[in-house]
C-alpha cells in the first residue's frame, strides 16, 4: 500500500491455498480396503526369528487411494501377543507418525486408525518418465525390549 511522502510504504505476503473441489468418481471406485495380517510367519527381514516374541495382530486400512484432505483411517487388533506390547505407531513416510496405542494393549480390542495428513507438506502422488512421488503407510509394533515390528502399505493419494 503506498503511503504518503513522510510514511513508510506498507507491505504483507502471505501463502494461501487454493482447493478444487471436483470429485474423480473413477479414483473412489478403484479405492479397496487394505485387510493385514502381522505375526512372525508373515515377517520378511529378519535374521533370526526365534527372538522374536509370538503374537498374531490383524486389521485393515479402509482405503489403497486416499484424498489429501481426509484422514487415514481403519483399524487393526492385538489377538494374541506371548510379550508386553510398548506401543503401536503408524508412520507416513518415516516423517510423521501418529502414536495410536501407548502400553500393553488388551487383547481382542478393535483400536481405530484415525490420521490426519499434513496438508501444508503434502502432495498428491505423481508418477512420470523421470520423476516419481510416492507415498506408504508403516505400522509399527514397538516390544518391551524395543524388539520392533514393520509392516509396510503402499498408498496412492489423490486431491479430489
Amino acid at each position: 500500500m503506498k503511503r504518503s511522502l513522510l510514511s513508510k510504504d506498507l507491505q504483507k505476503t502471505i501463502e494461501f491455498i487454493v482447493e478444487n473441489k471436483t470429485t474423480n468418481k473413477d479414483e473412489k471406485n478403484k479405492s479397496k480396503a487394505i485387510p493385514f495380517t502381522i505375526s512372525p510367519e508373515t515377517l520378511t527381514n529378519i535374521k533370526e526369528k526365534g527372538n522374536v516374541p509370538k503374537f498374531k495382530i490383524k486389521g485393515k486400512l479402509t482405503s489403497s487411494v486416499l484424498n489429501i484432505t481426509e484422514p487415514l483411517t481403519g483399524e487393526l487388533m492385538v489377538e494374541s501377543c506371548d510379550a508386553q506390547i510398548k506401543s503401536i505407531e503408524i508412520h507416513y513416510r518415516n516423517t510423521e507418525y501418529t502414536d495410536i496405542a501407548d502400553g500393553d494393549v488388551s487383547r481382542g480390542l478393535l483400536i481405530p486408525i484415525y490420521m490426519i495428513f499434513p496438508r501444508l507438506f503434502t502432495c498428491p502422488t505423481l508418477s512420470t518418465n523421470n520423476f516419481k512421488i510416492d507415498f506408504e503407510i508403516n505400522v509399527v509394533v514397538v516390544f518391551r525390549d524395543d524388539h520392533l515390528v514393520t509392516e509396510n502399505f503402499p498408498i496412492k493419494l489423490v486431491r479430489y
